[in-house]
C-alpha cells in the first residue's frame, strides 16, 4: 500500500504535460512528502468542463464495512462502492515524482522510494476523486463542510516494487495517450490501465526517512 509520495516539480511542469488550461492551486510549493489526509495536486476534468490543476485531500470515502477511515489506495474497482466514480467525471491524474514503499526489514521497515529514473521526472498515479460533506483533516484541527477528495489505483507490483513490496504497487500512466484515456475514455477501456508498470521501468532512488533519505549510489 502506498501511503506517501513525493511531488516536486511545479506547477508549470503539470499544466505543460497535461494541457490542463486552469491553474486553481494558488502557489503550489514542492511537496517531498505527501501523506493521507493532506492536500495535494491532482488534473480533472472539472465539473464546468474545463481541465483543472486543482488542490484536493488524499483519500476517497471508505466503505461503510470499514469503519469509515479514508481510502488511499482502490484496488478492486469491481466493488460496487467504487463503481460510480470510474466515470470520466470522477477520474483524475494525480502528479508525483517519487512514491515511497516499506521494506520488511529488522528492526523497523525500511521507507523505500522508487521513481522512473535517477532525475525523478513527473508522472501521473491513475485517480479518482470525489466531493464529500463531514470532518477531515487533523484531530488537533478538524475541518467540516465540504471537501474534494481524492485516491489512485493500485495493481500487481511489478519486479523493481516487488522485490520489496509484493503486494502491490500504484497503477501508473507515463504517456500523453494514457493520461487521456485516463481522463476521457469509456471506463472499460480505461480500466486496462490498471496494469503494473512494465518490469525495468522503476528505480531505487533513495531508502530512509524522509530527513535522512540519501540517493543511492552504486558500491
Amino acid at each position: 500500500m502506498c501511503n506517501l509520495y513525493s511531488m516536486t516539480k511545479n506547477q508549470a511542469a503539470i499544466l505543460e504535460l497535461t494541457r490542463a488550461m486552469r491553474d486553481s492551486t494558488g502557489n503550489l510549493p514542492s511537496l517531498p512528502g505527501v501523506f493521507p489526509d493532506q492536500m495535494a495536486p491532482v488534473v480533472r476534468n472539472a465539473p464546468d468542463g474545463v481541465r483543472d490543476l486543482a488542490m484536493l485531500r488524499w483519500g476517497m470515502p471508505c466503505p461503510p464495512a470499514y469503519g469509515g477511515q479514508p481510502v488511499t489506495n482502490i484496488r478492486n474497482t469491481k466493488s460496487p462502492h467504487w463503481r460510480a466514480w470510474l466515470k470520466p467525471a470522477n477520474r483524475c491524474l494525480v502528479p508525483f515524482t517519487s512514491f515511497c514503499e516499506y521494506e520488511d526489514t529488522k528492526p523497523r521497515k525500511t521507507p523505500t522510494w522508487f521513481a522512473l529514473d535517477e532525475s525523478r521526472p513527473l508522472a501521473f498515479f491513475a485517480g479518482i476523486w470525489t466531493g464529500w460533506h463531514g470532518v477531515r483533516g487533523t484531530k488537533a484541527n478538524p475541518i467540516e463542510g465540504r471537501h474534494e477528495l481524492f485516491g489512485f489505483l493500485t495493481t500487481d507490483a511489478n519486479a523493481e516494487v516487488g522485490a520489496v513490496h509484493p503486494k502491490a504497487m500504484p497503477a501508473i500512466l507515463t504517456t500523453s495517450e494514457e493520461w487521456e484515456a485516463w481522463l476521457n475514455a469509456p471506463a472499460e477501456e480505461a480500466l486496462r490501465l490498471q496494469r503494473p508498470l512494465p518490469d525495468n521501468n522503476l528505480v531505487v532512488v533513495a531508502r530512509g526517512l524522509r530527513e535522512d533519505a540519501l540517493p543511492v549510489t552504486s558500491p
